[in-house]
Order: C-alpha cells, then sequence, then structure tokens
C-alpha cells in the first residue's frame, strides 16, 4: 500500500523542520530535540489522578508516573508502560498523551516507569528497572489501587523490547496476564531483514539510526545475543498472551512480525496486526494520527477478556 497521507504528513512535517539525522547527534542533543516535539502533541484523553511516586530500584530511587481511570473505586488492573526512543532518548513525559490515552481506553491504572537510560546507563539497565518496577507494583499494588494479580506490560519500539523482556523475566513469577508490543525491536543479532533495507530510510525511524541506538545501549556482540537485549533469542514457552502491532513502513517490521509468529510456533496464544501505510511513531500521535487511537482501542479490546 502507499503510504498513508497522515503518515506523509509526518515525514513532510520532520522535513520543514530541519531535523537532524539522530546518529548526527549526540544523545543529550537527541533528548533535547525528542522532547521538542513531543510536547507539541495536544489531546484530552478523560482520567483521574495523574502523580509521579519514588519505588525502590535495582540502583536506587526509581519514579513511576501513575495514571488512575477516572471514577475507579477499587482496584484496577495495571498496565506497566515502559516508553520508546531506542533506550537512549524518551521520558515518561514524552509518552504522557499515550499513557493518558491508555488509561482511558483500558479503564486500567497505568504504570509509567521512568528507567535509566544508555549511553550513560547501558544494557541491563533498562529491563533491570522495568522488571523491578513490575514485581514492586506485583506486590504492592494496593498502595496505588492495583490488583497487582492483574497486571499486562505494554510499551512502543523499545519500550516494546522491554515489554516483551520483563514478560520473559516474569515467567514464574509475578504471573502477567497479558505483554502488548507496538513496532517492537526483538533482534538486536540481525540487523539485515529486509525490512531494514526497504524501510531503511525515508520513513522517520532509519536503519542507521538503529544501529546508532544500538551502538549506545548494546554495542558488543555478546550483549546483542542476550535474550534481554534480544527477546526473539529467548525462551518463548509459558508467555502470557501477546498483541503484537507493527508499521508498513517500518525498519523493524520484518522482526515484530518474526516476533509474533515464534510467539505462536511456541504455543502463545498470539494477536498481530500490521498498520498498512504507517510509519514508526504514529502509535505516540494521539490526537493526530487516526493509527494511533485505533491501536490504542485495539489494545484495550484485545486487554479486556485477559484481565
Amino acid at each position: 500500500m502507499p503510504l498513508h497521507p497522515q503518515a506523509q504528513q509526518l515525514i513532510d512535517d520532520a522535513k520543514r523542520s530541519g531535523l537532524p539525522e539522530i546518529q548526527t547527534l549526540s544523545p543529550e542533543r537527541a533528548r533535547e530535540l525528542f522532547d521538542e516535539r513531543a510536547s507539541g502533541l495536544t489531546a484530552n484523553p478523560v482520567i483521574g489522578e495523574v502523580y509521579d511516586r519514588v519505588i525502590p530500584g535495582p540502583a536506587g530511587d526509581l519514579t513511576v508516573r501513575i495514571y488512575r481511570p477516572a471514577d475507579a473505586d477499587e482496584a484496577t488492573p495495571g498496565l506497566m508502560f515502559f516508553h520508546g526512543g531506542g533506550w537512549v532518548i524518551g521520558t515518561i513525559d514524552t509518552h504522557d498523551l499515550v499513557c493518558r490515552a491508555l488509561t482511558e481506553a483500558t479503564a486500567a491504572t497505568v504504570i509509567s516507569v521512568s528507567y535509566r537510560l544508555a549511553p550513560e546507563h547501558p544494557f541491563p539497565a533498562a529491563p533491570d528497572d522495568c522488571a523491578a518496577a513490575t514485581r514492586w507494583v506485583a506486590e504492592h499494588g494496593a498502595e496505588i489501587g492495583v490488583d497487582g494479580s492483574r497486571l499486562a506490560t505494554c510499551g512502543d519500539s523499545a519500550g516494546g523490547n522491554l515489554a516483551a523482556v520483563v514478560a520473559q523475566d516474569c515467567v514464574g513469577g509475578p504471573g502477567l496476564r497479558a505483554q502488548v508490543m507496538v513496532y517492537p525491536c526483538v533482534d538486536a543479532s540481525n540487523l539485515d531483514r529486509e525490512s531494514m533495507h526497504s524501510n531503511g530510510e525515508g520513513f522517520l525511524l532509519s536503519a542507521v539510526g538503529m544501529r546508532w541506538f544500538y551502538d549506545h545501549y548494546a554495542p558488543t556482540t555478546a550483549e546483542r545475543e542476550n535474550p534481554r537485549v534480544s527477546p526473539l533469542l529467548g525462551e518463548l514457552n509459558g508467555l502470557p498472551p501477546a498483541l503484537v502491532l507493527t508499521a508498513e513502513f517500518d525498519p523493524l517490521h520484518d522482526e515484530g512480525h518474526e516476533y509474533a509468529e515464534a510467539l505462536s510456533e511456541a504455543g502463545v496464544d498470539v494477536e498481530y496486526h500490521r498498520y498498512d501505510g504507517q510509519v514508526h511513531t504514529f502509535f505516540t500521535q494521539v490526537g493526530y494520527q487516526d493509527a494511533s487511537l485505533d491501536s490504542v482501542r485495539r489494545i484495550a479490546s484485545f486487554l479486556a477478556p485477559r484481565w
């Protein structure tokens, strides 16, 4: 299919803004530009309370942002959310709007984790923080109005990677009800899939940019072959039900699709959907991309019977 007009608009806006290619930037400058672009998104999902809380992490205090649904008068399910940004950029602020949309759509409490970023904190800091936050909510959910026995993981891009890794980490406890991965990167050991070439330039996320992220996060071959960096290489048996969403014009398309197939072959209950005509980043464009709202609703429909 051709590019969706709204996806083309995203690309055109990036070109007009003169946004530099990420591999030409320092991590610090990349973060500044990413934060600036994210701050321009506006919408008004209807939810209840939003607040930050500090919990114990593996390397000290760990901040989480808690989104309570409107009119929640009892313990709700908990959706652990891990933001995208290649483990280098992105924050709980850049993904605030999509977390609000998820809270409204799912009527669950969303817990967005401010995990440590590379290159200051390379692998395994991010998955360690996200797994620790998930275990804390499983044990202490009552403190934030969450039923700790009804948890799922969710994330986009690098956050989708972390959602998959944490799901694997939690086999054997705490039990998770589901995992949701939006255009995830799941195999750093093979950056030569067809979509890395066909979609590797001109669609916002580039193949060269993806290598830049990995060089900061997991630069060695041994790290890239570790299942906690490349969950496609991990043990897939016994994982919770999974929803995998991909974008047609995304360098990560093929590995996301392959992960869904591998999960299914391992006996995992899997739903898979490709957003035709779409590019990486559509998910967070709440109020600007029809596919963003559709994906949020799809996630809510997937989770509803599994809580």
